[in-house]
């Protein structure tokens, strides 16, 4: 049961998902809450469903049973492209970033809708494609400097370290401007030297910029640093909630985690 008891504004509405894959039930009655402006963690033991979870609420899986809200209203079963336009945008535990492009033009492909996207714009709108490549030029370039990447801006991504590659994900984030951000693993790979680094960009999201974001990470210390509050799935449903010291105090998570549940 999800623990209501919190004031904010609720962004992310989520209850009773269900997901099987064949007669495996990765996810199961599973519900939770984003509060606006609020940085949430969502941990569990490997094979918990937050992966999983995570798919749902962004549209890459629909569920089986439940729904998802956003903003009040319900995208359970909309696809990824439609949510993210409605202001949630997700990243993944393995970079996608476009290899053979650089730096800089992985952050001018982010924004949604751009005019030259169509060939309509290409032939009767050419000024106005031009004039709105540079502005997203121009915020890229903002965008670089803010996730600390503007030393590589013109180098391929797909040669940059894989903290360097986190750090553009984040960069994308800013570009396309959704108020609820997931982050799947953003930690995962990163070295120590560039784990502040991204740890502070994080927090920046929502200090800063106002996001509302979800954060799945195995890292313990980088969710003490970086959530609100936290929450605790186990064998694909809702464990407990509360904040970081609350729940890692929590015996039920103690036992979920040391018997290895998922």
């Amino acid at each position: 049961m999800v623990d209501q008891s919190t004031s904010g504004e609720i962004l992310l509405e989520c209850r009773g998902l269900s997901k099987s894959f064949g007669g495996f039930k990765a996810i199961n009655d599973m519900s939770l809450d984003v509060e606006a402006g609020k940085i949430t963690g969502l941990i569990g033991p490997n094979g918990a469903g937050k992966s999983t979870m995570f798919n749902l609420i962004s549209g890459v899986l629909r569920s089986d049973t439940g729904y998802v809200k956003l903003f009040g209203q319900d995208i359970t079963k909309e696809p990824i492209h439609k949510i993210a336009r409605r202001g949630l945008i997700r990243t993944f535990q393995l970079s996608r970033e476009m290899a053979k492009m650089t730096i800089l033009e992985n952050l001018m492909l982010a924004p949604q809708r751009q005019i030259g996207e169509e060939m309509r714009g290409l032939w009767f709108n050419f000024s106005s494609v031009k004039q709105q490549d540079l502005k997203i030029a121009e915020r890229a370039e903002e965008v670089l400097e803010q996730v600390n990447l503007t030393q590589v801006a013109n180098e391929y991504a797909g040669n940059v370290s894989g903290g360097q590659k986190k750090l553009l994900e984040i960069g994308r984030v800013l570009m396309i401007d959704p108020e609820v951000v997931l982050l799947d693993e953003p930690g995962a790979g990163v070295n120590p030297t560039l784990m502040g680094l991204l740890a502070d960009t994080i927090v920046r999201l929502k200090d800063e910029y106002g996001k509302t974001v979800l954060i799945v990470e195995h890292d313990m210390d980088l969710i003490a640093k970086l959530c609100d509050r936290v929450v605790v799935m186990s064998e694909g449903a809702f464990l407990c909630d509360g904040t970081f010291e609350e729940v890692t105090s929590n015996k039920d998570v103690l036992e979920a985690y040391l018997g290895g549940a998922g």
